[in-house]
């Protein structure tokens, strides 16, 4: 199983530029880039509480559950 990362999903609903949300979030756009396309291999739970709250969702809407070998586009995290 692999993590899907839907950071982008979620930036797009609430119409934020990810510029914006690492502003607000505390942390670099690298930093802020690096999560959006599945680059790291962790994520702090403080980070991702600042992200849930500046987004006005739940970690459950940033990440979801993959079967399979991944696309080569998906924005994926091992497990």
């Amino acid at each position: 199983m692999r993590i899907v990362v839907t950071l982008d999903v979620m930036l797009a609903r609430r119409k934020m530029k990810a510029k914006d949300l690492a502003e607000r979030v505390g942390i670099t756009e690298a930093n802020l880039s690096l999560l959006r396309t599945g680059k790291v291999k962790g994520v702090r739970f403080e980070t991702l509480a600042r992200v849930c709250e500046a987004l006005n969702c739940k970690p459950g809407d940033l990440l979801d559950l993959a079967e399979g070998s991944a696309e080569p586009h998906s924005t994926i995290v091992d497990l």
